[in-house]
């Protein structure tokens, strides 16, 4: 088989990124090289993924829901085959898949699909054992980066190059750009050998910690001295002048839980933590940017199908000393103290400190939409997509028609022209659930042929044509006309009660299909897990 004959595909993930992030939805944050692909191919503002980092990888390398997939919640194991917390035996990924179709299978990146890790206890992890898989145990001829869900920018606590754990990193290592140049090297020897290859670069960044290197933090130095408010407004306003949203919908309201700017006590430091993320999306811009010039130079640019888009929404997660900081090292791999958690007294974004940007950022992210990662109101599940193959489509504009993460495994599949492997790993494996939405990069009229369901930690959606049912955990079903109100402002519950009903009927059958757990149930076997853990470190 020679390069010719088959497109290479690759696919981009960034990690916790918000819908309005990109400059192409608004943002004035720099990203020119994704912002030129978005105008040389197809922006999607309707590709929904599964709330959560892990559940949407799962989801996005297999086809399939992430409860199908084993990753019903994260990396835990509550107990059934649905929350097991790594990849199943009967779902195949993407790369074993286009490896039996002659590609080779490539990853850099986050993997977060292959069980738990406490990230305190590295010397204790059993990475390669059958509840721990490796991505060259899932299809990956190569592969370099971390397995587990986040790590320190400056000084990884974990790093895999292909089977060897990496231990040296030099004075001026960035992970962005530590997995970029990987993946270079892994796309030039494919090329060399005449090879097409898939490329899974799945980028940390922008997940907390906060960090970037000083020159790209200094670009956004005074950017966001008029605060959350007004950043959010200016996005919302730039999405409807630029026209990438299906209708001008009314922007929810600040959070209820964000006070407005004028009254934050910390104004410099939360205007150095925006600046900071806003670092992080532009050298991952950069970092791309250097990977499209290497496509160029191989000769392979025209004949590649990149995907570009967000595992969740924005993060809300308040980075507290005795939180969330507290599972990961507090030190560097040469012995220096970090500065762990959201404290106004440090600044964020060099490698002795420990940082998340937080819920009034999120929020920011998220324009127009409400809530955040974790959610399935849109805030947490909406991701932009960005496609371009110029041997396969030419720029098509902006397209609004919904697809969710599982939609990918088969648009790839339709793109090379191999067909869905029955078996792997000597067994059977579940068919997609998802739906090939090629024809909607080439222009065609497309709708999805199935609803979309959501399930992630109790909170529940099915979106089915222009109706969202949606509930976050403990609270009532809503109903939304997402075409009239994608915001999801102006609750029809109670007024449709017919559709209201059919929908729930299905989504609890989907539910029911997929394993979902009564989340009353999963969070009692989690709590215990993670005491195990702590136990057992």
């Amino acid at each position: 088989m020679t390069q010719g004959t088959k497109p290479n595909v690759v696919v981009i993930l960034a990690d916790d990124m918000g819908f309005a992030d990109l400059g192409v939805m608004g943002s004035e944050i720099r990203t020119p090289t994704l912002d030129g692909l978005a105008r040389d191919g197809v922006l999607m503002t309707q590709m929904y993924n599964c709330a959560r980092c892990c559940p949407t990888r799962a989801s996005l390398l297999t086809g399939l829901y992430p409860h199908q997939a084993g990753i019903g919640h994260m990396g835990a194991d509550l107990g059934t085959p649905a929350y097991q917390g790594f990849l199943r035996e009967d779902a195949a990924t993407l790369a074993e898949h286009l490896r039996a179709g002659g590609y080779r299978t490539l990853m850099s990146g986050k993997w977060h699909v292959g069980g738990d890790f406490m990230a305190r206890h590295v010397d204790a992890w059993e990475v390669g054992s059958p509840r721990n898989p490796t991505p060259r145990q899932r299809g990956f001829d190569r592969f370099y980066g971390i397995v587990d869900g986040v790590t320190h920018f400056f000084s990884p606590h974990y790093v895999l190059d292909d089977d060897t754990r990496v231990t040296d990193f030099d004075d001026d290592y960035y992970f962005t750009d530590a997995i970029t140049d990987k993946a270079i090297g892994m796309v030039e020897d494919a090329v060399e050998d005449e090879t097409p290859f898939f490329l899974y670069l799945a980028h940390t960044a922008p997940h907390w910690p906060l960090h970037a290197p000083p020159d790209d933090i200094a670009r956004y130095d005074g950017v966001y001295a008029k605060g959350w408010d007004a950043t959010r407004t200016a996005r919302h306003e730039e999405m409807n002048g630029r026209g990438v949203l299906q209708t001008a919908w009314e922007i929810s309201p600040r959070d209820g839980e964000v006070c407005p700017w004028e009254d934050t006590p910390h104004p410099d430091w939360e205007a150095a933590k925006m600046a900071t993320y806003a670092a992080m999306m532009d050298r991952m811009d950069q970092s791309i940017g250097r990977f499209v010039a290497a496509l160029k130079r191989l000769g392979q640019f025209e004949n590649t199908l990149i995907l570009f888009l967000s595992d969740n929404g924005g993060c809300a997660e308040f980075m507290a000393e005795d939180g969330w900081a507290k599972f990961f090292p507090d030190r560097t791999h040469d012995g220096r103290q970090i500065e762990m958690g959201n404290r106004p007294d440090v600044r964020p974004g060099d490698a002795l400190t420990y940082q998340s940007y937080d819920k009034p950022w999120a929020n920011v992210s998220n324009a127009p939409f409400r809530l955040f990662k974790h959610y399935v109101h849109e805030g947490g599940v909406s991701t932009p997509l960005i496609a371009h193959w110029p041997n396969g489509f030419g720029p098509g504009g902006t397209a609004h028609a919904p697809a969710h993460v599982a939609d990918i495994v088969p648009t790839i599949l339709d793109a090379t022209g191999v067909a869905a492997a029955t078996e792997a790993r000597d067994q059977a494996v579940q068919p997609l659930e998802g739906f090939s939405f090629l024809p909607l990069l080439k222009g065609a009229d497309w709708s999805r042929e199935a609803p979309i369901y959501f399930e992630h930690e109790g909170n529940c959606a099915i979106r089915a044509g222009q109706f969202k049912l949606v509930r976050q955990y403990g609270m009532d079903w809503e109903l939304y006309d997402m075409e009239a109100d994608r915001t999801e402002l102006h609750d029809l519950a109670g007024r449709m009660q017919d559709r209201e009903a059919a929908l729930l009927r299905d989504y609890q059958g989907w539910a029911a299909r997929a394993g979902v757990m009564d989340w009353d149930v999963a969070l009692p076997r989690l709590q215990a897990a993670w005491e195990m853990e702590n136990v057992e470190g």
